[in-house]
């Protein structure tokens, strides 16, 4: 009896003294662990640097990309603002330059008109005659008819449109189916689109082409019909009315200067 509760003591003890060793043993094999999670970790952590710096270096390449993309849209938009600018101003000089043809010719039996200023303005030089079809006799009559022409003329080559204006209203009331009544409208129509009052112009131009069509100043007339409606900020319609210039009367300066005046539209719509 006391042999076997000795051997009980015995094997209890030795138990006790295993515990430690294998609790000792657990420990270790937990820190080992504990340790190659933490390599894991430092190794994934180093992956993750790296790939965070290769986008960081991917990033400063397209900044770089972008500020260059940017310098170059910007020099392109400058390239284009002064070809615009360019072909407007010389649009401009154009039509000043040819947008007043020459005084009519004085008919045979006429009075001599008066004489131009020394220094014409820029709006209106001079005037090819008119274009006159019928019975040479009827220009007989035409003596008063040219000197009330020659006023309004006179006031729109002085550049005072407002005054030229009235007069060739003044002169259509008195001559509405003139020899020069033709050119009157026409100037008219200047007069107003001078001074920017494009429905006016537009309007004077229009009667232009209903009432003489076949005038040898209806391609400018049907020009300025554009330009005033461009004026008035009607782009589609001006620039269709621009096209039929080019088609309807091809070669000519009028057709020139439209097609000079339909691209700088073009222009001016690209790099806005």
């Amino acid at each position: 009896m006391r042999l076997g509760i000795t051997l009980m003591l015995v094997v209890a003890a030795a138990l006790v003294a295993a515990a430690p060793a294998h609790a000792q043993r657990q420990s270790l094999a937990d820190r080992v662990g504990s340790l190659e999670q933490q390599m894991y970790n430092n190794s994934s952590n180093q992956d993750l640097l790296n790939q965070i710096n290769q986008l960081r270096q991917q990033v400063t390449s397209l900044q770089a990309s972008i500020e260059q993309l940017q310098h170059d849209n910007a020099q392109l938009k400058q390239t284009a603002q002064d070809q615009y600018l360019d072909l407007d101003s010389r649009l401009n000089r154009l039509e000043g330059g040819t947008a007043a043809p020459a005084l009519p010719a004085v008919p045979a039996s006429a009075p001599k008109a008066p004489a131009a200023p020394a220094k014409p303005a820029a709006a209106a030089t001079s005037e090819r005659p008119p274009s006159v079809h019928g019975d040479p006799g009827s220009l007989a009559v035409t003596g008063d008819e040219r000197t009330s022409y020659n006023v309004a003329f006179d006031a729109l080559k002085a550049g005072k449109y407002d005054d030229s204006a009235q007069l060739f209203l003044s002169f259509l009331e008195l001559y509405p189916n003139g020899v020069y009544a033709p050119n009157a409208l026409y100037w008219l129509g200047e007069s107003y689109y001078a001074t920017r009052n494009f429905p006016m112009a537009e309007s004077q131009f229009r009667e232009l082409l209903s009432r003489y069509p076949t005038h040898d100043k209806a391609a400018g007339g049907l020009l300025k019909v554009g330009l005033s409606q461009y004026g008035e900020g009607k782009v589609d319609q001006a620039q269709q009315t621009l096209e039929t210039v080019v088609a309807q009367y091809p070669g000519s300066d009028a057709a020139r200067t439209a097609q000079d005046r339909l691209q700088s539209i073009r222009l001016g719509q690209q790099i806005r």
